[in-house]
């Protein structure tokens, strides 16, 4: 596949893993994914951000040459998702009072956010403004221009991450060689993926529990309301298990296959024992209350920051990430919260998105890589580089200067015009062969080695001429 059709390509940079992904839109505007490849267990992104810029450098530059290798492209530049623990959601409200009723127009509403973006957070930066609602005295609408009004205020969601955070990834990306296209923030992009405008606009709460991080994210009258990120993560129950001396791959199958975010007391087997790895054993019930005492952590702290939105929140909550794999989460969630809405769990892919038929993934854990890519509007793939044409290195040493034996020696003429006249007729001595690269050095050395020996040679063979 060449690059003569713009392809898009985004990497996320997970805790587990680090995926890159390409794809084309089409003229409907339907986005189809052309190649997916990852690198596990990196060790180089901690809680979603860089910690090691060296090895973060080097994963991102392995996995775009698994997906150039895998479409025959050449990438030249990236999107990349930006998320982490220090991502959270601040209010801030900007006013502007009139000396009477006064039309509000355009140019008012830009200079109270250009206000908002002037505020300045301690170690953070903004990174995405939302509007929300504009107050005019006692009315909230959410769009003040053309209305006459004494006062306008206008009410921000701003959206915020610690400083280095964007840094650390535009250096990860030059030193892979690449450019980058944008940085778009990840929880927005699997929102807008997984999310339907009816969901946005009737409230919907958007809970994903990642490896390390569980980000919530609440819509309402199709507005962002919310967005923040706790440290804790599924990877968090595997860690649990594995402090009862239990190697960490065992314990997470031990998680997927026996853990439960739920259990029914009634069915309970108090003599159940789970067969472990050298000859040792684990207790079934043990097990599910590691299980289930830190998926009710993750419940409750999910919960506080959403139970504000419940009554507004109509289509519910949809659960997505690795972590939502466990089995009985909705059950879990009902029993530890007062919550009445409908709770789902993401699958399947949307109607906008089309695999190729060389791509066969329904882990819901790509779902954020896609949503990044859904961002993407530029092309990122380049003319794959040509093979280099073989170039003869040749050096001036001075030597090239000095007559070749064997060489046809210009005539008189051709010395005084400086052009080259024909060979007789009955001339068919073939030219001398170019020297070399190899043979002009060697002569070189030579001729350094006589320089030095130059006053012995020159008496030797004097007495030689004398003799003979």
């Amino acid at each position: 596949m060449g690059a003569e059709k713009e392809i898009i390509v985004a990497v996320e940079l997970g805790s587990t893993a680090i995926r890159a992904i390409a794809g084309k839109r089409e003229t409907d505007g339907i986005m189809q994914v052309l190649a997916i490849v990852q690198e596990e267990n990196a060790n180089c992104i901690r809680n979603g951000v860089v910690d090691n810029i060296d090895k973060t450098s080097a994963a991102i530059s392995r996995v775009v040459k698994k997906l150039n290798e895998a479409l025959n492209i050449n990438t030249t530049r990236v999107y990349v998702g930006v998320s982490g623990q220090s991502f959270h959601a601040v209010k801030n409200h900007v006013t502007k009072t009139f000396e009477g009723k006064t039309l509000i127009t355009a140019q008012m509403v830009e200079s109270l956010c250009e206000t908002n973006l002037g505020v300045i957070y301690p170690d953070a930066q903004i990174k995405e403004v939302v509007p929300q609602e504009y107050g005019l005295g006692t009315r909230t609408i959410s769009d003040p221009i053309g209305v006459q009004s004494e006062q306008v205020e206008g009410r921000y969601l701003n959206i915020i991450a610690r400083s280095s955070l964007s840094e650390n990834i535009e250096r990860c990306v030059h030193n892979a060689g690449l450019e980058l296209a944008g940085m778009p923030i990840t929880p927005i992009c699997l929102a807008d993926f997984l999310l339907t405008s009816n969901e946005k606009r009737s409230g919907c709460a958007l809970v994903d529990i990642g490896a390390e991080t569980t980000t919530i994210i609440v819509y309402t009258n199709k507005v962002l309301r919310q967005l923040v990120v706790i440290p804790v993560g599924a990877d968090d129950v595997t860690s649990d298990i594995a402090s009862y001396n239990i190697d960490p791959e065992e314990a997470e199958m031990l998680k997927l296959t026996y853990g439960s975010a739920w259990h029914d007391d009634e069915q309970e087997d108090n003599s159940s024992k789970i067969t472990l790895s050298h000859n040792r054993s684990i207790d079934a019930v043990m097990l599910q209350e590691i299980v289930e005492a830190r998926y009710e952590e993750i419940i409750l702290n999910v919960w506080s920051r959403i139970k504000e939105h419940n009554d507004k929140i109509l289509s519910g909550i949809v659960f997505t990430g690795g972590g939502s794999k466990i089995k009985n989460l909705l059950e879990a969630f009902k029993k530890h919260t007062d919550a009445d809405k409908q709770l789902r769990v993401a699958k399947g892919m949307p109607v906008n998105v089309t695999l190729a038929p060389t791509v066969q993934t329904g882990d819901r854990t790509i779902y954020s890589l896609i949503g990044i890519l859904l961002k993407g509007d530029q092309n990122c793939v380049g003319e794959p580089p040509s093979a280099p044409r073989e170039v003869q290195a040749e050096l001036d040493f001075g030597m090239d200067k000095e007559e070749d034996p064997q060489a046809e020696k210009p005539t008189a003429a051709e010395e005084q015009t400086g052009q080259k006249t024909p060979a007789d007729e009955g001339d068919t001595q073939p030219k001398p062969k170019q020297r070399s690269f190899g043979s002009k050095m060697k002569k070189f050395w030579g001729k350094i080695s006589d320089m030095l020996s130059e006053s012995e040679d020159y008496g030797l063979n004097e007495t030689n001429n004398h003799n003979q």
